[in-house]
C-alpha cells in the first residue's frame, strides 16, 4: 500500500534549523515527483518545495528560497527538507506529497508540526 510518513518536526528557536524526512512506499518512490507543503493556522496549504523523480530538478517558494533545501535518496525511499534560518512565520504543519496523474496517485502524509518560537 502507498504510505508517506513524515518525521523530524519539533520546537526550534528563530534562526535555528530542522531536517524533515518523508519515508515513502518503496514500489512508487523512485518513479514519482515529490513535494513538501505546509499549512499554518488559518492559512491555506501552500507548496514549499518540489523535486523531480530523479532528483535532478528542484523548485522552491520565494519565501523559503535560500534557506530550505529539498533532496531525496531513492535508494532509501526517503525525501528530506533541510530548513535553516527558521523564522516564526515558518511555523506550520509540514506535509509530504506524492502526485502522479497517470497512476491516479495523489497521496498525502499525516504531517509533522514545526514550531518556530522563542
Amino acid at each position: 500500500q502507498v504510505q508517506l510518513v513524515e518525521s523530524g518536526g519539533g520546537l526550534v528557536q528563530p534562526g535555528g534549523s530542522l531536517r524533515l524526512s518523508c519515508a515513502a512506499s518503496a514500489f512508487i518512490f523512485s518513479f514519482t515527483p515529490m513535494s513538501w507543503y505546509r499549512q499554518a493556522p488559518g492559512k491555506e496549504r501552500e507548496l514549499v518545495a518540489s523535486i523531480t523523480s530523479s532528483g535532478g530538478s528542484t523548485n522552491y517558494a520565494d519565501s523559503v528560497k535560500g534557506r530550505f533545501t529539498i533532496s531525496r535518496d531513492n535508494a532509501r525511499n526517503t525525501m528530506y527538507l533541510q530548513m535553516n534560518s527558521l523564522k516564526p512565520e515558518d511555523t506550520a504543519v509540514y506535509y509530504c506529497h506524492a502526485y502522479r496523474t497517470d497512476w491516479g496517485l495523489d497521496k498525502w502524509g499525516q504531517g509533522t508540526l514545526v514550531t518556530v518560537s522563542s
